[in-house]
């Protein structure tokens, strides 16, 4: 979707910057300092605006958590958000990370949480999809031993290549739903801004959950 223009984003972006990471790049391996503690960390990839990674903040006040947006006027909404609850756990990174190693060290991770992925429904595009193996085995550097991948999709065909993808790599699936909010797993309970749109059109969320 196409993003509505704001005047002096560049501007308004650094008034935020006690909630902004300026180099993602140069963090490797020093998330921890950041935060100042040595509780786990968790990494949503493509953001939006906030409202997933902040809840999460809120409701493990004993994580640590970074919102991803590439979107600079998305981006911008999302620290608008979190300075008005004034969080110490969550940092919002502007990247468009097309290789996590680049910005996270081996185990460095607790998890990834991948919400409403770009679906690339082109065949010829697979290799983009956050989902692709390439990228699977990029995660599992980064996780963890035991750490986890959350994915939810309203693409049913995006969810069919994922699930082939996680099975292919002999990953251990925790969870499963095609349905999400008519399951009893907890991660419907937190949601983000394009989920409540869907789910309020009675769209069936998929949802799996997996240890790299």
């Amino acid at each position: 979707m196409r993003q509505r223009k704001v005047k002096n984003v560049g501007e308004r972006l650094a008034t935020f910057a006690e909630y902004s990471v300026a180099d993602g790049k140069k963090m490797k391996g020093s998330w921890k300092g950041l935060f100042h503690n040595e509780n786990d960390i968790y990494v949503e990839l493509g953001c939006g605006k906030g409202q997933f990674s902040i809840k999460q903040a809120e409701i493990h006040p004993d994580r640590n958590y970074i919102a991803v947006e590439g979107q600079d006027t998305v981006i911008l909404r999302a620290l608008e958000k979190a300075a008005a609850v004034q969080l110490p756990n969550i940092k919002f990174l502007k990247a468009f990370i097309r290789d996590v190693t680049e910005y996270f060290d081996e185990d460095e991770l607790a998890g990834i949480y991948l919400n409403f992925s770009d679906p690339w429904p082109k065949e010829r595009h697979a290799k983009r999809r956050l989902t692709h193996t390439r990228f699977l085995k990029e995660y599992e550097k980064v996780i963890r031993n035991s750490g986890i991948v959350e994915f939810k999709t309203d693409n049913d065909a995006l969810f069919e290549f994922s699930i082939g993808e996680i099975k292919a790599n002999g990953f251990e699936i925790l969870e499963y739903s095609r349905d999400l909010h008519n399951s009893a797993f907890p991660s419907k309970e937190v949601t983000t801004e394009y989920e409540d749109k869907f789910t309020g059109f009675n769209k069936c969320i998929n949802y799996v959950k997996f240890v790299v």
